[in-house]
């Protein structure tokens, strides 16, 4: 349990500085697509923040009642709309965004006890447990990082 907890919290805290190092990019490097017709390197990182601020406004908080979590965005006019403003936005605004954001998130997930990471709660037709939640958050993370380190080989 402690295991999971810890792993959680220290991605969190590693990704924001993971994040951070990407401010010594080029510009061009920031623009580059991850892959030809993907999204560029500023769209996958500003397409995570409105996740955060999704998560820390839209499910934390309904994580510990006895009350239906609210319906989630459209996936695809939330991505879209993030990738529009990465696109528009300086790079250390779209870095300082995350960070902003994933620091909040943090915070949050550390007033967490043991019992609640534990704690399952329903998606849909789903019952998870907060860990595993969150695990699986970070999964999605990783995976564009790795293709953020494939592209500008870091």
């Amino acid at each position: 349990m402690q295991r999971d907890k810890t792993y959680v919290i220290n991605h969190y805290k590693k990704s924001m500085d993971w994040i951070s190092d990407l401010r010594s990019l080029s510009e061009e490097q920031w623009r580059m697509p991850i892959e030809p017709g993907k999204w560029s390197v500023a769209e996958v990182i500003g397409h995570l923040q409105p996740w955060d601020d999704f998560v820390l406004n839209h499910r934390i908080p309904f994580f510990f009642v006895d009350e239906r979590l609210p319906k989630g965005p459209d996936v695809e006019k939330l991505n879209a709309s993030a990738a529009k403003k990465s696109r528009e936005q300086h790079m250390n605004q779209t870095i300082t965004d995350f960070i902003t954001s994933r620091s909040q998130l943090l915070q949050v997930l550390q007033q967490f006890t043991d019992e609640q990471w534990q704690q399952t709660f329903t998606i849909g037709q789903s019952e998870i447990i907060i860990v595993d939640y969150f695990i699986g958050l970070i999964n999605h993370d990783l995976h564009h990082f790795s293709q953020i380190q494939n592209v500008i080989h870091v």
